[in-house]
C-alpha cells in the first residue's frame, strides 16, 4: 500500500506499484510496473528521464488498473524517475519510481549445487528473536505455541541470531519457507498462502530484515535460496477484493479443485479435461490458482522472481508446486531467470513417488512430447519416499535396501542425477526420526545416505537433535518448534542445555558428517558406483580422481565382518583409508569389521 504522498489529485489514488523499484544494467531492461488504483485506466503515463523510454502501457477489462512498459536502457544512471499519470495536459498523480544500481557481478553470482548441504527451515516453527512482533495489528491470525496450526512466534531475527550454528553444523545453504506475507484469517504460519507477493510478513520482520538476514548468512560463507509460489495465492490477497482481470484465476466464477494426479501432464492417453483439472483447479478453497496463461501475469510472476533474486541477494530458488502450473509459463519463467542469472540454480517441487514422473520435469529430459521445462534441480520424491520402507522392512529379494538400489538405478530416466535433492524429511513429511521407530542407528543411516548419495542433500531443522512428530502427516506437529528457539525453553539445541545423550550424539554426528562433506571432491562431484545390497548391507563408492569414498548402509543385527574381496574393482588397489566418523584407520586388505546396525563411510 502506497502512502497518500505517492497520490495527488483525488479521485485518482496510487494505491499499489508493483514491482516498487527496478535496476539498471539488468539483462532483462524492460520493466512492466503494475498501478493499482481507482479509475487509473482512463489516465495516460509520461515519463521523462534520460535513459528511459515509455514503450506503452496496457489495459484489462478492470478499469483500475495500467500495466506501464518501460525501457531502461544499459548506460542509465541511477535515480528516482517521475511517472506522470495524464489526463490531457493536467498531471493528476505522479509516482516517483526508484532505478538502483546492482551489486558488482550480480548477474555472475553462484548458485547451489551438490557440492552444497542445504538446512531447511520454517521459519515460524525455528527461533523468536523479537516477540514484540508476535502480534500486528490487521492480522488476525494471532500466536499461540499451544495451538500446532496458529503461529507460534519465529522471525527473521531470530534465524540470523541461529546462522552460526547453522554453519557450524556443516551447512552452506540456507532454505526457509515462505517469508511473504500471509495475512490470512487462519493457518497462515507455514507461508503457502501469498498475500504479497513484494512483502515480508511483518511478524517475521521488514523487507530489509530479510536483507539483512541474507548479508548475515553471506557473511558467513552461506547462501540463501529462496521458497517461491507461482501456482497460487491466498485469499486473503489484496488481488481478491479487486482482480486485475477477468481471466487472472483459473475457475475464477466457480472455484475447482484440482484432482492432483500428477500423471496426467505427461499421459498420452489422458482425457483432456482431466489434465486440465490437474493444472487449474484449486488445492483448497483458500488458495486461488492463479492463471499464467494471462500474459500480465506471467510478466508480474517472471518479474517478482528477478526482483526478489536482485533485492536480497538469493542464491538460489526452491519453487513450490511446479508441476502444477502452466507448462509453457513455466518454460518461460525457467528461460528468463536463468538468463539473467546464468549460474543460478533452481529446485522444483514434483511430489511424486515414481522417478519418470519427476524426469519429465527436469532440464534436458527427452520427452515423447518434446517438452523440457529448462528446470535444472528436482526434489527426489521417489528416494526420499522409498527410504523409511528400505529402513524399517526385512532384508529380502523383494524388500529392504534392493528397493533403493532399484529407485537409485533409475537414474537413467534423469537429465542430470547429480541436480536432485535428496532429504530424510521435509516439511511436507512425518519427522523421519519417528518414521524409522526413533531408531538412532537408522537415523545416522539416512542421513549417511543423504550426504554420500549423488545429488544435492537437504536437512530439516531440529532432526538433528531427534524432533519427533506423529507418523501420519500432521503439518502442525512435524512442523515443531526448535527447542531452544524461544525464551525460557527448557532445552536448547543451539547451546547444547538439556538436550539428552542421544541427541548430543545425533547432532555431533551430524556435524562431523556435513563438515566432512564440504571436503570431500568425491562427494561432492564425483561418480557413482553400487553394488546389489547382501547381507543386510549396500555398498556403494563415491570417487574422481582425488578421491573414492565407500560407504556401507548397514542394517545387520549382529556384529560381523565384510569381506572387500567382492569390492577389489573399486578399492583399486588402495590399502589403507580412514572411517570418516570415528577417525579410526581402516585396513582395505583384511575383511572390514562391522558393528550391528552401524553404517560407515571410509575414505582414502
Amino acid at each position: 500500500m502506497l502512502s497518500a504522498s505517492w497520490a495527488e489529485a483525488s479521485p485518482y489514488q496510487v494505491q499499489h506499484v508493483e514491482p516498487p523499484n527496478w535496476w539498471v544494467g539488468m539483462r532483462h531492461a524492460q520493466v512492466q510496473v503494475m498501478v493499482h488504483g481507482e479509475r487509473l485506466a482512463e489516465l495516460q503515463p509520461t515519463v521523462s528521464y534520460p535513459g528511459v523510454r515509455l514503450l506503452g502501457v496496457e489495459r484489462t477489462d478492470n478499469p483500475n488498473y495500467l500495466f506501464i512498459n518501460l525501457q531502461v536502457e544499459r548506460n542509465t544512471k541511477p535515480g528516482t524517475l517521475e511517472i506522470a499519470l495524464r489526463r490531457g495536459d493536467a498531471v493528476l498523480a505522479r509516482i516517483p519510481y526508484r532505478l538502483e544500481a546492482r551489486r558488482k557481478d550480480s548477474a555472475q553470482r553462484r548458485g547451489f549445487d551438490a557440492s552444497d548441504a542445504v538446512y531447511l527451515i520454517s521459519p515460524d516453527r525455528f527461533a523468536n528473536g523479537d516477540p514484540s512482533n508476535d502480534t500486528v495489528p490487521g492480522m488476525p491470525d494471532k500466536t499461540d505455541r499451544g495451538v500446532p496450526t496458529a503461529r507460534h512466534g519465529g522471525d527473521l531475527k531470530g534465524m540470523r541470531a541461529a546462522l552460526d550454528y547453522v554453519g557450524d553444523l556443516g551447512f552452506t545453504m540456507i532454505w526457509p519457507t515462505p517469508l511473504l506475507e500471509n495475512n490470512q484469517d487462519a493457518y497462515s504460519y507455514h507461508g503457502y498462502a501469498l498475500t504479497d507477493y513484494y512483502k515480508i510478513d511483518a511478524r517475521f520482520g521488514s523487507n530489509d530484515d530479510f536483507r539483512q538476514f541474507v548479508a548475515a548468512a553471506n557473511a558467513r560463507g552461506m547462501g540463501v535460496i529462496d521458497d517461491v509460489v507461482l501456482n497460487h495465492i491466498g485469499n486473503g490477497h489484496w488481488w481478491m477484493r479487486d482482480l486485475p482481470a477477468k481471466d487472472w484465476l483459473n475457475y475464477q466464477n466457480a472455484p475447482t479443485l484440482t484432482n492432483n494426479q500428477h500423471s496426467t501432464v505427461a499421459d498420452i492417453h489422458a482425457a483432456p479435461e482431466e489434465r486440465q483439472r490437474f493444472l487449474d483447479g484449486w488445492f483448497v478453497s483458500t488458495m486461488p490458482d492463479l492463471n499464467q496463461r494471462n500474459p500480465l501475469l506471467a510478466r508480474y510472476l517472471i518479474q517478482n522472481s528477478l526482483w526478489w533474486i536482485e533485492y536480497a541477494n538469493l542464491s538460489g530458488i526452491r519453487e513450490d508446486t511446479f508441476s502444477y502450473a502452466d507448462t509453457a509459463f513455466l518454460k518461460r519463467w525457467c528461460r528468463e531467470v536463468l538468463d539473467e542469472y546464468q549460474h543460478l540454480n533452481i529446485v522444483g517441487e514434483e511430489m511424486d513417488d515414481h522417478p519418470h514422473v519427476v524426469a519429465y520435469w527436469q532440464k534436458g529430459a527427452k520427452n515423447q512430447d518434446g517438452y523440457d521445462s529448462g528446470l535444472p534441480s528436482l526434489m527426489d520424491f521417489p528416494v526420499v519416499d522409498a527410504m523409511p520402507f528400505v529402513l524399517n522392512e526385512p532384508e529380502r529379494s523383494d524388500s529392504g535396501f534392493i528397493k533403493l538400489y532399484e529407485t537409485i538405478a533409475s537414474d537413467y530416466l534423469y537429465a542430470n542425477p547429480m541436480q536432485l535433492m535428496v532429504f530424510p524429511d521435509n516439511h511436507d513429511r512425518p519427522r523421519i526420526f519417528s518414521l524409522l521407530h526413533e531408531n538412532l542407528d537408522l537415523l545416522k543411516t539416512s542421513l549417511l545416505f543423504t550426504a554420500t548419495t549423488r545429488g544435492i542433500p537437504q536437512v530439516y531443522y531440529g532432526t538433528e537433535v531427534l524432533t519427533r512428530s506423529p507418523v501420519e502427516r500432521v503439518d502442525g506437529l512435524l512442523r515443531a518448534d526448535m527447542p531452544g528457539g524461544w525464551r525460557g525453553d527448557a532445552v536448547d539445541a543451539f547451546t547444547g542445555a538439556g538436550l539428552t545423550p542421544a541427541q548430543h550424539d545425533a547432532q555431533e554426528f551430524v556435524r562431523k558428517l556435513f563438515n566432512w562433506r564440504k571436503t570431500s571432491s568425491a562427494v561432492k562431484s564425483g561418480k557413482l558406483l553400487h553394488y546389489l545390497p547382501q547381507d543386510g548391507r549396500y555398498v556403494y563408492f563415491r570417487y574422481d580422481a582425488h578421491q573414492t569414498v565407500m560407504v556401507v548402509l548397514n542394517k545387520a543385527t549382529s556384529d560381523g565382518t565384510l569381506d572387500l574381496n567382492r569390492f577389489k574393482a573399486a578399492i583399486k588397489g588402495a590399502t589403507r583409508a580412514r572411517d570418516v566418523i570415528t577417525g579410526a584407520a581402516v585396513d582395505l586388505q583384511a575383511p572390514l569389521p562391522m558393528k550391528a546396525m552401524t553404517s560407515m563411510v571410509i575414505a582414502w
